[in-house]
């Protein structure tokens, strides 16, 4: 009988393989965060540029503040916009039940570090 000197591959491709299909099948049931908005509405809304880089800023319905999606504090999201340059492309996204004082929070932010270039989000109306 000779001795055997090599390593069969095959068991360890057959482990891969499911657990290939198991990452892929769990991929597919992760719960994405959605931050839930109504937003204002406005009659003379305009499509914004998809091809420019930019941040978002969200105000959510319980005053929490969201940049980019994640969700921060009033001091870690002054310390985001502090680290940005004065041409980056801010949209803001605030739910209408939202008071207009957290809005004017969040565009004072954004002037006082000389952000600018500022995009309001909205809902077109219906007409």
């Amino acid at each position: 009988m000779k001795p055997f000197n090599q390593i069969n591959v095959i068991p360890f491709i057959d482990i891969m393989l499911v657990l290939l299909a198991i990452v892929l099948l769990t991929a597919t049931f992760i719960n994405h965060q959605q931050i839930d908005l109504k937003l204002p509405t406005a009659d003379n809304a305009s499509a914004i540029d998809k091809t420019e880089e930019k941040i978002t800023i969200t105000i959510d319905p319980k005053q929490q503040f969201y940049f980019d999606d994640l969700k921060v504090e009033k001091a870690e999201l002054t310390g985001k916009l502090d680290t940005l340059k004065p041409d980056t492309s801010i949209v803001l996204s605030v739910d209408k039940t939202v008071p207009f004082e957290a809005f004017i929070t969040i565009v004072d932010l954004l002037k006082e570090r000389k952000l600018e270039n500022l995009s309001i989000m909205v809902d077109p109306s219906e007409q």
